[in-house]
This record gives C-alpha cells, sequence and structure tokens, in this order.
C-alpha cells in the first residue's frame, strides 16, 4: 500500500472504531451519567478467595465450545460466596431466633435470598482512611474509628437512612494482582509477613448504625479487623440488619456524596454470604432519582432464589444435553450458628443470568466446524439476516450501562396458547409485528431502553420439585406449548430501535425450537447486544411507573455466561 494512503485507511479505522463507541455510550452520554465499576475480577491466577483450608478455589469449567457437538460456548463455575467482590448478610454473624443463643436474633434469618431490593442501593458516602493504610504491625489491621464519621459529618453531612457509607483505604487498588504477587491482599496478612487492612471497629459499625444507615462496604478483604476483633466488628453492624459490600475496589473514583452505589448478587437460598457485582452511577439526574427510590424503598425484586429444589438450568432435549445443574456444597460448619459455609457449583446460565456476545458467537479468525445440520441452519441464517459476526465479548467485557437502564415491558402473554400442539415443540413467536403494536399502544421504543418480555411462564411455572417439569421438561419434550421467544427479525427490530439489552421472564430467550434459538442468539450477538434470561415478577412492577432496570453478572474472566440479580427501581 503506498504510504500516501496511510493517513486515508487510518481516519477511515478512527472513524469506524468511534461510531462503535459511540453507538455503545449514546444513552449515558444523551443523559451525563457514568457507570463506575467497584468489582474485583474473578480469575483463577488472583486472590479472589479466602486463601485458608477449607475454602474452596473458584473454577471455572469451558465444558462446551463452539463446534461439531456444541454450537454454543457453555461454563460451569466452582464458586464461593467468598469470592471476589462479595457482601454478607445479617446470618454470617447473628444466629437463628430458635437457637436462643446470646447472639440469636431476627436478622439470623436474613439471607441474601431475604434481603429486600431496595436495600441493595443508597447514596454513596465514601470515608476517606487513606491515611490509615499500610499503617500497623504485619498481621495488625489499622481501626477506622468514629473519628472519621465524625469528619465526614463536619465536611459533608450528617450519615442517615439511605446512605452506603463505604470505608475508602485503596487497598484492593494496591493489592489485588495476580499470584504470587497477590498473595499481599490476604494470605500474607494472615501470615503476619504484612501490614493488616484497614477496617471499622465496633464502635464504628455501632455508630453508623445509630444513623440509620444498613448498607455499607470496605475495599478492604473483608470488613472484619484482623487478628481477633473480624467477629466482633461483624455483629455490630449486621445485628442491626445491615448487609455491606467486602472487597470493593476504585471507590476513588467516585466523590464522597452523590453517587448511586448498588450491590447486586445471586439470591441462594439460606446463603449468609455471596458473591457480588458492586458499581455506581455518577452524573445526569438518574442517581438522584434511584437514591430517592431506595430511601423510600421503592423497588421490584425480578430474580428467583437459587436453590437445588429448584429447575435453574436446562434438562435438554434430549439424553446427555443437559446443563450443570445448581449443586450446593458444605466445607465447613459453624457450630455456633448451626450453618455449613457452602460453595455452588452450576452453570453459567442459572437462574437469572447474563447472555454474552460470545456465547453464540465464535472469537474473531476463528473457523468453527459446526455439525451438518447446524451448518445448514447458519446459510439459512446468513442468506436473510446477514453475515454471522464473531466476538470475544465474554461477561466481564460487557459494559455495566448495556444491561441497566429505563425498563420497557413488552407484555406477550397473548401469545400464550397459540401454537398448534401438532407442531410442538414449538414456542410462539415474538415478531416485528408484536413489537410495532406495543409501540403503538404504549409509545416508542427509546434508545437504551432494556426492553423485557412479559410472559409469565416462570410465575407461573417455576416451582420445586417434583412439580418443576412445566418450566424445561414438558415444554422441550413437547407435552407443553413452549414460552413466547423472540425470532431473530424482532432482535433486529430492536437494534434498530437502538436496545442493546433484551431480557425476558421465560427460562431463555432462544424457545424450544433449537434452530431458531440458535438464529435468535447470532442476532444478538451479531448485532452487539445482550441477553438477561430467566426473570420473575415483571408483573409486580407498577403500571406507567418511571422504571429503571438494573442487572449486573458476575465479573468472572472469560465467563460465557454470568449469573446475577435483576431489580426494578420506580
Amino acid at each position: 500500500m503506498p504510504c500516501r494512503s496511510l493517513p486515508v485507511v487510518l481516519l477511515t479505522i478512527i472513524w469506524m472504531l468511534g461510531a462503535t463507541c459511540l453507538e455503545g455510550v449514546a444513552g449515558a452520554a444523551e443523559t451525563g451519567q457514568r457507570f463506575v465499576d467497584h468489582s474485583l475480577l474473578v480469575a483463577t491466577e488472583y486472590p479472589c478467595t479466602w486463601p485458608t483450608y477449607p475454602f474452596p478455589r473458584f473454577q471455572i469449567t469451558h465444558q462446551r465450545v463452539i463446534g461439531p457437538t456444541s454450537p454454543y460456548n457453555v461454563d460451569v463455575l466452582l464458586i464461593d460466596g467468598n469470592t471476589g467482590t462479595q457482601w454478607d448478610v445479617p446470618p454470617h454473624s447473628v444466629a437463628r431466633p430458635e437457637l436462643k443463643r446470646p447472639k440469636s436474633g431476627p436478622f439470623g434469618l436474613a439471607y441474601t435470598d431475604k434481603i429486600e431490593a431496595w436495600q441493595l442501593g443508597g447514596e454513596a458516602c465514601v470515608i476517606d482512611t487513606r491515611e490509615l493504610l499500610d499503617s500497623a504491625a504485619p498481621g495488625v489491621s489499622p481501626l477506622v474509628t468514629g473519628k472519621f464519621i465524625e469528619q465526614f459529618e463536619r465536611e459533608h453531612r450528617r450519615l442517615k437512612f439511605g446512605d452506603v457509607v463505604l470505608f475508602r483505604s485503596d487497598y484492593s487498588d494496591k493489592y489485588y494482582r495476580p499470584l504470587p504477587a497477590g498473595n499481599r491482599f490476604i494470605a500474607d496478612v494472615l501470615d503476619r509477613k504484612a501490614p493488616g487492612y484497614p477496617d471499622p471497629d465496633p464502635a464504628c459499625m455501632e455508630l453508623i448504625s445509630s444513623r440509620g444507615v444498613l448498607t455499607a462496604g470496605t475495599d478492604s478483604a473483608s470488613m472484619g479487623p484482623l487478628p481477633d476483633m473480624a467477629e466482633d466488628t461483624h455483629y455490630a453492624g449486621l445485628k442491626h440488619g445491615m448487609i455491606w459490600t467486602e472487597s470493593a475496589t476504585n471507590l476513588g473514583a467516585i466523590s464522597s456524596t452523590g453517587a448511586f452505589y448498588c450491590m447486586l448478587g445471586p439470591k441462594h437460598e439460606n446463603g449468609p454470604y455471596g458473591e457480588a457485582r458492586a458499581f455506581s452511577i455518577v452524573g445526569g439526574d438518574l442517581p438522584a432519582r434511584l437514591i430517592d427510590a431506595c430511601r423510600h424503598k421503592r423497588a421490584v425484586d425480578l430474580s428467583p432464589t437459587l436453590s437445588p429444589r429448584y429447575p435453574l438450568t436446562s434438562p435438554g432435549s434430549g439424553t446427555g444435553q443437559h446443563r450443570q445443574t445448581y449443586v450446593k456444597i458444605d466445607f465447613l460448619y459453624a457450630e455456633y450458628l448451626d450453618m455449613w459455609h457452602h460453595a455452588h457449583l452450576m452453570d453459567a446460565a442459572c437462574g437469572t443470568h447474563l447472555v454474552p456476545p460470545a456465547y453464540a458467537l465464535p472469537p474473531k479468525g476463528s473457523n468453527p466446524q459446526y455439525s451438518p445440520e447446524e451448518r445448514g441452519w447458519l446459510a439459512e441464517y446468513e442468506q436473510e439476516f446477514g453475515k454471522r459476526g464473531t466476538s470475544s465479548m465474554t461477561a466481564d467485557r460487557v459494559p455495566l450501562d448495556w444491561t441497566c437502564g429505563p425498563l420497557r415491558v413488552i407484555d406477550v402473554r397473548s401469545l400464550v396458547g397459540t401454537t398448534d400442539r401438532k407442531n410442538w415443540p414449538a414456542s410462539p413467536e415474538i415478531t416485528p409485528a408484536h413489537l410495532e403494536t406495543a409501540e403503538r399502544e404504549q409509545g416508542p421504543i427509546k434508545p437504551g431502553d432494556v426492553v423485557v418480555f412479559h410472559t409469565g411462564h416462570l410465575d407461573k411455572h417455576l416451582r420445586p420439585a417434583p412439580n418443576d417439569a412445566g418450566v424445561w421438561a414438558e415444554p422441550l419434550l413437547g407435552k407443553s406449548e413452549g414460552w413466547p421467544a423472540p425470532g431473530p427479525a424482532a432482535i433486529d427490530y430492536l437494534k434498530k430501535k437502538g436496545v442493546r439489552c433484551v431480557a425476558t421472564d421465560a427460562p431463555d430467550l432462544g424457545g424450544v425450537e433449537a434452530q431458531r434459538a440458535l438464529a435468535t442468539y447470532w442476532a444478538l450477538g451479531s448485532r452487539e447486544m445482550v441477553g438477561v434470561e430467566f426473570l420473575r415478577n415483571v408483573g409486580g412492577v407498577p403500571a406507567k411507573a418511571d422504571a429503571y432496570f438494573l442487572f449486573a453478572a458476575l465479573r468472572v474472566r472469560d465467563c460465557h455466561g454470568g449469573p446475577g440479580r435483576a431489580i426494578v427501581l420506580y
């Protein structure tokens, strides 16, 4: 290529990249809002799990890859709630009421699946404790005392209900590194080779509790000061019904007040803690709206509880085609609490979860060999909808603002019962015509909207075993009608409207017909869109409410799914 052509080529490339980037942030730019991630990257070479025996190490297994045996990338996670950025709830330290022990109380039943959605967010109040970093002896935590709270209140305002108190020392920013350097994050402190991480003492927790604060966070590895004050500090806050984030990061990216902070994690049945995704929203008027919603408890939870008793993953339509079932793994018994610490083995598409583009798309430059049948499906798809794309966008690479936005519910319950029994397994198809009808009745779909299809399927069929076949098994086997699901034409329509995230209160966006399901996922990924699946209670959002959808998947590197939690604030 002649040198004089380079400027033109470079300008063209820059324009193309700029157009792609602008498309992804258009909604945020128009409103002035910005998302700030406060979550550590979960990966096997990072110190993302508690390092002492017998806590299990995090594992991700790429169980299936796109090729002749699978058109999808399928992952399985072995994950303990003390992994990466995480949250604690009262039963971590508060015993159940019926045990009648000195630390028993009603909050001993406030597990991760019982915490109300409004408590997960609020106004970030950042307490600057950086002067304490590395200031104590090896193995000892420098203590955040009440004086730091008093200083904050002198400079800003008195803390109150609806605030999220965040203790910022920059500890995780400095020490969360790949191993072996990452041993400095927790292991070296426990071995008394390095100073402990800063943490509040019990009196400090009592002080913020007295202000009505029910949500907190720290960028230290735990909320408990070492070597011997961890339980006292935990109990001082948790006995009042507090919850908090541990191992947050990047708290210096938000101001002392004003940001909306949120922490979302899967709802494990009877979970005393859990893995989570934490983030803030700053700029524009959105943070104030969301903060006000949390202060006034205007929130709706859209995620079901994760339990081995429920059908949370697909059993497949044939032998050997099932996904990893959700398994609870007890590994450490806490005698005082009469409770087992537990990890979970689960498919990355378990319960409410993310569908990133890389779920159904191969990476650039690869040439996967589909089965003969799927090669035929691909030819048909490309003839009608254009080339199937490529992508390396796994869950950890999906921008947070793609899965959050103004809620737009499309009620498709009228499609239930419209297929002919002789054609089962079949799912009623959501078409562009259905979307156009919804727009005529309710107004246009806007760029940045999160479109949620209200099918009612999980509300009706999600039941514990043995009454659980209506969710997956019977529709997949053609014993009952499948759930309504969008076809690729509907996805294409929504892309042209500026939608980046499509969600459903059905098991998935694909439906029960394998060819159409794959075409839908190809369309999603190829148009740089994402899905959120397995919602419930969409009908619980008040009609005509100015509602905002919030979902975030766990920040697991190279994960082709991503468990999480979805809520709506209004």
